[in-house]
């Protein structure tokens, strides 16, 4: 585990996005779709000896609430109900830095799944 810190967090609901800026001064931004489908929960990740579940038709989801977890994180409340996991700094960290690769190997799932991605509803105006 590292030792990064947030020095700020900014909820951008208009654009569906979440701003964290780090104290290595690091900022990542981070589409509320991608934080979805890369929820922390069991739900999301698997149980225990079952496989990840890999979440189809989350590009209008938003943020709807932040909930600091003690000192190590957050808990995202989502407007399609899902709310449950704890977003760690380290994982929030390593979700940014890796974001391109995560997002590449999301899409290959889908590709592989038969689901056709289409664009989010707010990015065309609607």
């Amino acid at each position: 585990m590292t030792q990064i810190r947030p020095t700020d967090i900014v909820l951008h609901q208009k654009s569906h996005e979440l701003e964290i800026r780090f104290d290595d001064g690091q900022t990542y931004h981070y589409p509320a779709e991608f934080l979805r489908v890369y929820s922390p929960s069991a739900e999301v990740r698997g149980h225990w000896g079952q496989r990840a579940k890999l979440e189809v038709d989350k590009q209008d989801v938003n943020i709807t609430e932040l909930i600091p977890v003690g000192q190590y994180g957050v808990k995202i409340v989502f407007d399609d109900g899902h709310d449950s996991g704890i977003y760690d700094w380290d994982y929030l960290y390593d979700l940014g830095r890796k974001q391109a690769l995560y997002w590449t190997e999301y899409l290959e799932k889908l590709h592989e799944a038969g689901h056709q991605r289409r664009p989010p509803a707010h990015r065309q105006g609607k």
